[in-house]
């Protein structure tokens, strides 16, 4: 839908070129409209760890309408009645976390698309269809493709089951969550470990030898040689305090050299 900018996301990525993004946890939807200013591809809204509320997305999504970055949307966990008020905002995607086995990957396909198409999804318009703008078959058809369903891999058992969830149909991409998936090994952010690392290359590679969109949060030295479709690149909050604490260094560097 052009609403939510996912056919720019989708052209970017068809290119061969990473999308770039941002992963965003204030209120401010000031910080969405000044990341696609800034030239971001994607806005990642985090309603898993962060206080953001559906009312705080809405606004998000709003200030991302008209420029070339489509927002994303993390839920707190696999439910249909998460997933539910979330879809009716029409977002480019949803990113769906622990998702560890078929079985659950199906569940969350199920979640985000209407009985017709195999779903159980309730029925709702209101910015998807362009406020009654468009008709309902058009509408319709726009559903069976958005949002693109994205299933976060963040657990070892996801990892040994990475082919069985890469056949699921409907999976519109995976997310590897490095942070929680180096913890199910022992290893909390050790990601040069080789079974860490092992792991996470092993995902990727068969993410993308299956032709699904390959993404996830990748801030660091570690991911720099390591191909994504989509790459998170640092989230709203880490981004203020790197530079604040640069700014406060240069100033200080300053002030001791007089």
């Amino acid at each position: 839908m052009k609403i939510n900018n996912l056919e720019k996301f989708l052209s970017k990525t068809a290119s061969g070129k990473s999308a770039a993004g941002i992963v965003v946890t204030s209120h401010d939807a000031a910080i969405s409209e000044l990341a696609a200013d800034c030239g971001f591809d994607f806005v990642w809204l985090d309603m898993e760890h962060s206080p953001l509320t559906i009312v705080d997305a809405m606004h998000h999504m709003t200030a991302l309408r008209g420029t070339g970055c489509a927002p994303f949307v993390r839920v707190a966990w696999n439910l249909p009645y998460l997933l539910k008020p979330v879809l009716d905002l029409a977002p480019a995607a949803v990113i769906v976390p622990m998702v560890n086995n078929a079985c659950e990957a199906e569940a969350a396909v199920r979640a985000c698309r209407y009985p017709a198409d195999g779903g159980e999804r309730g029925f709702a318009v209101r910015r998807a269809n362009g406020y009654d703008r468009d008709s309902l078959d058009i509408y319709l058809e726009a559903s069976r493709r958005e949002p693109l369903v994205i299933v976060q891999i963040e657990h070892r058992e996801a990892v040994r089951n990475i082919d069985e969830i890469l056949r699921v149909e409907g999976l519109g991409g995976i997310c590897i969550g490095p942070c929680d998936l180096s913890s199910s090994y022992g290893k909390t952010g050790r990601f040069d470990d080789p079974e860490v690392a092992g792991a996470i290359d092993r995902v990727r590679e068969r993410t993308l030898e299956a032709g699904i969109l390959l993404g996830g949060f990748c801030a660091g030295a570690f991911w720099q040689n390591r191909f994504m479709n989509w790459k998170a690149l640092c989230t709203d909050s880490g981004l203020l305090a790197s530079a604040a604490r640069r700014l406060l260094q240069t100033h200080l560097n300053h002030a001791y050299a007089q």
